[in-house]
């Protein structure tokens, strides 16, 4: 059980910090892929698109693993990342950013997954505890994916490259 718990957590980290990881670096990407500099509608549906998949597929994720089980949802919901995070990487259009991005509020919808494997394997004595634990690792992954992002990002909007875009001084 602990074991189980513990990739759960794991995933509680991974999943938000995903997200918060790719955030410094969008409205550059945007620029890069869509060659121009207008971001307003573009910024605000990318970063929709993938809210709106998550809305209507948790349900969705969630009676999947409901029915098929806890495990093969939570890799699929990893797998969709992969996708994006490669759709990202090396997206020469702006319709394949977009693609992308919505696999990834497709399989992203993981919370629920991830609420449902906990109350499966957590005992009537400790849900307070193991549902707070669960959402330190959500706050850690949402503080974490930000921080990263913005360095990596001063290297490359892909990390093609490994010099720097500026003169600024990384502290971390």
């Amino acid at each position: 059980m602990r074991k189980a718990l513990t990739v759960v957590y794991a995933t509680g980290v991974l999943d938000p910090a995903g997200i918060g990881l790719t955030l410094p670096i969008f409205p550059r990407l945007l620029q890069e892929v869509g060659h121009s500099d207008d971001l307003g509608w573009r910024f605000g549906a990318f970063l929709a698109i993938y809210a709106l998949m998550q809305f209507l597929f948790s349900p969705v994720l969630g009676s999947l693993s409901d029915r098929i089980g806890r495990r093969p949802v939570m890799i699929f919901s990893l797998g969709g990342s992969v996708i994006d995070y490669l759709f990202m990487a090396s997206a020469p259009s702006l319709w394949l950013l977009f693609l992308g991005r919505t696999i990834a509020g497709i399989t992203g919808a993981s919370n629920a997954v991830a609420c449902a494997y906990v109350a499966d394997m957590t005992s009537e004595a400790e849900p307070t505890r193991r549902f707070a634990q669960l959402s330190a690792c959500f706050g850690i992954g949402f503080i974490a994916g930000p921080a990263v992002g913005g360095m990596l990002g001063e290297y490359s909007l892909r990390l093609l490259s490994l010099q720097p875009r500026s003169s600024l001084q990384l502290i971390f």
